[in-house]
This record gives C-alpha cells, sequence and structure tokens, in this order.
C-alpha cells in the first residue's frame, strides 16, 4: 500500500514554480516580482529580460519553468498564461563576520529568500 496522493496545491487551470533558495534579500526580489504580477506570461518574460536589476535572472528562470509546468504537466495553453501569483518570503540568513579596526568585528548578513509563481489560464474572452 502506498500513501495517498497529494492535493494539488493550486487550482485546476494553474501550474505552480518554487525557487526555495534565491541568494538576495526579500525586499529586494519583491521589487522585481511586482513587476510581473497579474501580466501575461509572455510579456513578464520580456519584462524580466530587460530589467537591469539583478534578482530579474531568477525570477525569470522561476517564470520559465512555472511556464513548462504548465504546458508540460498539466497542458494547459502557453499563449494564454497569466502570472497570478509572485509571492516571496524570507528564506535563511547566513551571518558571517569581517574583521574591522582595533580589534573589533562587524557582522555580514547574507539572505536567502522563497519565490513562489503560480501561472493561471486565462479563458478567451
Amino acid at each position: 500500500m502506498s500513501k495517498p496522493k497529494s492535493p494539488r496545491k493550486v487550482g485546476e487551470k494553474e501550474a505552480l514554480a518554487l525557487a526555495t533558495s534565491v541568494r538576495g534579500s526579500p525586499q529586494k526580489l519583491n521589487l522585481v516580482a511586482a513587476l510581473i504580477r497579474n501580466k501575461p506570461a509572455g510579456d513578464a518574460l520580456n519584462i524580466l529580460q530587460f530589467s537591469t536589476k539583478a534578482m530579474a535572472v531568477d525570477v525569470r528562470k522561476c517564470l520559465a519553468s512555472a511556464i513548462a509546468n504548465a504546458e508540460n504537466n498539466h497542458n494547459l495553453d502557453v499563449d494564454a498564461l497569466v502570472v497570478k501569483e509572485a509571492s516571496v518570503g524570507k528564506g535563511l540568513v547566513m551571518k558571517r563576520f569581517a574583521t574591522r579596526a582595533r580589534g573589533r568585528s562587524a557582522r555580514i548578513v547574507k539572505p536567502f529568500s522563497r519565490l513562489r509563481i503560480v501561472v493561471r489560464e486565462q479563458e478567451a474572452e
């Protein structure tokens, strides 16, 4: 006997992608995620491709993964996809120390973030 199949975490016409360890602060990542919320998936990819923000590279990878999941795993139409959700959360924080003058030290914080992108197939109107 096997375990019962786990229920889907998103709706029927939706696909999900997670990036669990994005190196950078959640505040900076959220600025990039805000650029693509509620936009068509193709437009969102273009926005991220030409963005000057460094975090846009990781967001673009996660969005491309969500689009591929929608196409391959859920048989959704790629041209009708819209970014329904792009949420950011805190991950772990690496703490390091840097030596300073006169025997002192300073704390260096290296944060990680989590990114969750949900794409939804929009019905033709």
